[in-house]
């Protein structure tokens, strides 16, 4: 006659690993105690041996103990599109947006995007940037770390994420830089001799002379143009709005006055 196997049951409190037939993996349950509503906590967690079990049972209660409880199925791509999404509020859709929703979904989702957060390391993203050094330019990988690293500080602060690996990282040197679309001297002079006769005139001295951007020369009102001042002060401009998103300046730096070269002011 065959025995049947003795099962050890847990006691109350303790953590449980056993087999289930019907995934074809060993199960781990953590117990937690009750909800507020009287049900049992007992969070789950798989793997194809006991070892493999017992070390995520660890994992998840050092979680646990830190207060983060990164979802098992989080990826990389999950917390990006939670940053564009949730902590770009306010920035402009079709510039800051859209730029790193652009250079996110080219560059970033693809190549590593797929990889669950709470498995990433510093080494998936050394060799994700490296990997695309010999393609991007070294400010272009600059700029798509700092998606990383703001994703992820982002999950951290909704506690899906212990800690930022990406932080643990340096962009490589891509590939040189586009050249500069900057005018010389005679480049400006020309564009100027050849807008004389058009009503764009004084918008492009201004724009080329006193280091408005045209961002913030388009919605420039003679309310904040000071050609003839009382008290001394030399003519200048006040630089407090944008075309952007609520009126908004580039950042809350480039609130500005700026003083007016003669030239500008004759024009004006």
């Amino acid at each position: 006659m065959t025995e049947t196997p003795k099962v050890r049951r847990a006691g109350h409190g303790d953590d449980t690993i056993y087999w289930d037939a019907t995934k074809n993996r060993y199960v781990g349950a953590v117990s937690l105690g009750y909800a507020p509503n009287g049900k049992r906590r007992r969070p789950k967690v798989y793997g194809k041996t006991k070892t493999e079990v017992r070390q995520k049972i660890r994992d998840l209660k050092k979680e646990l103990q830190s207060g983060v409880k990164t979802p098992a199925n989080y990826t990389v791509a999950d917390a990006v599109n939670e940053w564009l999404e949730r902590g770009l509020k306010g920035r402009d859709e079709k510039g800051t947006i859209g730029k790193n929703r652009s250079m996110a979904n080219k560059h970033l989702i693809p190549f590593i995007g797929k990889a669950k957060l709470k498995d990433l390391s510093a080494d998936d993203v050394d060799d994700w940037l490296d990997g695309r050094a010999e393609d991007l330019a070294t400010r272009t990988l600059r700029d798509l770390l700092a998606i990383l690293r703001r994703s992820i500080e982002q999950a951290q602060r909704r506690d899906k994420a212990a800690r930022n690996v990406a932080l643990l990282v340096t962009a490589p040197e891509g590939r040189p830089g586009r050249p500069s679309k900057a005018l010389n001297l005679q480049q400006a002079e020309a564009v100027l001799a050849a807008a004389r006769p058009s009503r764009l005139y004084a918008y492009l001295v201004l724009s080329l002379l006193s280091g408005v951007r045209t961002e913030e020369a388009r919605p420039l009102t003679w309310d904040h143009v000071y050609l003839e001042t009382d008290d001394g002060t030399p003519p200048h401009v006040a630089v407090w709005r944008s075309v952007r998103k609520h009126g908004e300046t580039k950042t809350r730096k480039s609130r500005r006055t700026i003083a007016l070269p003669k030239q500008v002011v004759g024009v004006l």
